[in-house]
């Protein structure tokens, strides 16, 4: 039996941060549930492409329509052994959902695998204590991991950082450095 990965994602979740690790783990042979609050199986997320062109952020496009495989309300946390907290812009707003960060939680208490990328730790900062913690994200959460007593790493755009159960990267291109270490801990 494969393990299971439970990415929680939501409207305007970058699209490459949610497509590719869901698609990647599922390659390495593990099954991939992806959630949104508010939405059950069959229901879509937009996502939104994040690119660098040369401004002093990011840009924004329109992405695909994500079609959800799992329902938020019925996901079981003990089924799963780790977690996928993609970026874009959903975790500015799924960060105000008590039951996102009592998931969050969960894992966290648990031991199990954290994954979060670009604006994903911001989840990590509403819901989890990250004193001490060496965090990665995008630039602009800097002072959200440091407000939450994180250690913020600016590493390159297409690197990772493990500290214990977590694994931070500031950027799709770091796909896989991230998506690599996230399985190494999975095992």
């Amino acid at each position: 039996m494969s393990k299971k990965v439970l990415i929680i994602c939501g409207d305007f979740v970058e699209d490459y941060e949610l497509m590719v690790p869901f698609q990647a783990l599922q390659a390495m042979g593990y099954e991939v549930d992806a959630v949104c609050p508010g939405k059950k199986m069959g229901d879509q997320v937009a996502t939104a492409i994040h690119d660098f062109e040369g401004h002093q952020t990011y840009t924004e496009k329109p992405g695909h329509n994500f079609t959800l495989n799992a329902s938020f309300d019925s996901v079981n946390l003990d089924d799963y052994a780790g977690l996928v907290i993609p970026g874009g812009r959903a975790p500015e707003y799924l960060r105000l959902d008590e039951k996102v960060l009592d998931m969050v939680r969960h894992f966290d208490e648990k031991g199990k695998v954290i994954g979060a990328i670009c604006h994903g730790p911001q989840l990590l900062t509403a819901a989890i204590n990250l004193d001490g913690k060496k965090v990665s994200a995008y630039p602009a959460c800097s002072p959200d991991v440091v407000q939450a007593g994180g250690e913020y790493c600016a590493i390159e755009l297409d690197d990772a950082i493990v500290d214990g159960n977590l694994v931070t990267a500031p950027a799709w291109p770091a796909h896989p450095q991230w998506i690599r270490k996230i399985a190494e801990l999975l095992g």
